[in-house]
């Protein structure tokens, strides 16, 4: 943290501002929270405020602010979401707190079932000796989704949602299985599956140790830079490719970004950055993971576009587990305000799930029976959501609720 010549005594700081504050200032809120919840102040009172709550940070406000509600979506990298919005922990929303947590542990098995059917046929193409059938499944998209799930466990060890660490880990394993069988028909080079071995023992190791508070700091911080760098690198090399031959076959946007990257974390590292600098650098790893996420339905559907038959191969019962298991995700997002997390499962579930379902119903590969149940399933599990959310925050509306999640609490 960046120090300055314009600090004042703390101690004096503390005197003075509690001499104008008529309640205890709580450390966590910032002082748009402070002149939202006590609009008596007067101007001259919030200049104190502003001193007082930045003496931490060694800054000096010398004029007042006023409420600003700004997207909260870069925020999400914080330790957790929760404290962040002002909720009464009543009886029901410790009901619905714990009662979102189960259903993101559920979320495990529509995944889990979604990656074993490509585990059994491949473990039966090995054993019968077909090993080619297993080139079927790029390893290249098999990486790219194992990094985006290391990613994820890291940001949600970080702010010590279990559940969802489970989810991701769980999809690193199936998916590192897939990548193992591919190595064993060879279809897979053995030197870039020696290398993601380590890098998944690796992040494994690092990623629970951290959540029980067993991992240096330093080591930590190699290894968030380690996926920051690596998830920036893939993602715009992963868009440009898949409108290849549409566009040249280059690697020039990965080796781009792979620049850029380094670059941005080797400034926030060596405090060359500001403090929003250093907190959107450490964010870009969530985000990167998540579109990487928000990329698969983009590009399903591309080649849903250019090649419509090739739909015919495409499983609704697969699609509608993928509905499944994001949707479970979604109460608990809402929750918790997490910005990023929601509008990745709603993606998934709307675009990915749902989206290739509608697909094969105008193709008229799926029945109208199959297609409606879906589609009123998925409204009334958003509406849910939404009204039970609004119900233990005490809102009159689920509007509110999309209000916090985007812009941050405002009560």
């Amino acid at each position: 943290m960046q120090s300055s010549s314009y600090c004042l005594n703390p101690l004096k700081f503390k005197l003075m501002a509690m001499s104008f504050t008529p309640h205890p200032i709580p450390q966590h809120h910032n002082l748009d929270f402070l002149q939202f919840k006590y609009p008596t102040l007067s101007s001259s009172h919030s200049n104190l405020i502003s001193l007082f709550s930045a003496s931490s940070h060694c800054h000096l406000l010398a004029f007042p602010r006023r409420p600003s509600f700004r997207v909260k979506a870069l925020d999400s990298d914080a330790p957790n979401q929760k404290d962040s919005v002002k909720v009464v922990k009543n009886e029901s929303y410790q009901q619905w707190d714990s009662v979102t947590a189960k259903l993101s542990a559920a979320a495990n098995i529509p995944f889990l079932l979604l990656q074993m059917p490509q585990i059994i046929l491949n473990a039966r193409n090995l054993m019968s000796g077909n090993k080619m059938a297993l080139s079927a499944v790029p390893w290249l998209g098999m990486l790219t989704s194992l990094l985006g799930n290391l990613s994820l466990l890291s940001y949600f060890a970080k702010k010590k949602e279990k559940e969802a660490m489970v989810v991701q880990t769980l999809g690193a394993v199936t998916t590192y299985v897939v990548l193992v069988q591919q190595a064993l028909a060879e279809t897979m080079p053995l030197p870039y599956f020696l290398a993601t071995s380590i890098v998944v023992v690796s992040g494994l190791l690092l990623n629970f140790l951290n959540y029980f508070g067993l991992l240096n700091v330093a080591v930590w911080r190699i290894w968030e830079d380690f996926i920051t760098i690596g998830g920036l690198s893939v993602l715009p090399q992963i868009m440009w490719s898949t409108f290849v031959p549409y566009v040249p076959n280059s690697i020039l946007p990965g080796a781009s970004a792979f620049v850029i990257a380094v670059s941005a974390v080797s400034m926030a590292r060596t405090g060359k950055l500001s403090e929003k600098g250093i907190k959107f650098v450490g964010g870009i790893s969530g985000w990167t993971a998540t579109l990487l996420f928000m990329w698969m339905p983009v590009s399903q559907m591309w080649t849903n576009f250019l090649n419509p038959e090739n739909m015919k191969g495409l499983s609704a019962f697969s699609m509608l587990l993928a509905m499944l298991g994001n949707g479970f995700m979604l109460p608990r997002a809402l929750l918790i305000r997490d910005f990023m997390w929601f509008i990745g499962s709603a993606w998934a579930t709307l675009f990915y799930g749902y989206g290739n379902i509608a697909c094969l119903y105008f193709l008229n590969i799926i029945s109208k029976e199959f297609f409606l149940a879906a589609t009123v399933g998925l409204v009334l599990w958003i509406g849910m959501a939404f009204w039970r959310d609004s119900a233990v925050h005490g809102y009159s509306s689920p509007l509110a609720s999309m209000r916090d999640l985007v812009f941050g609490s405002s009560s």
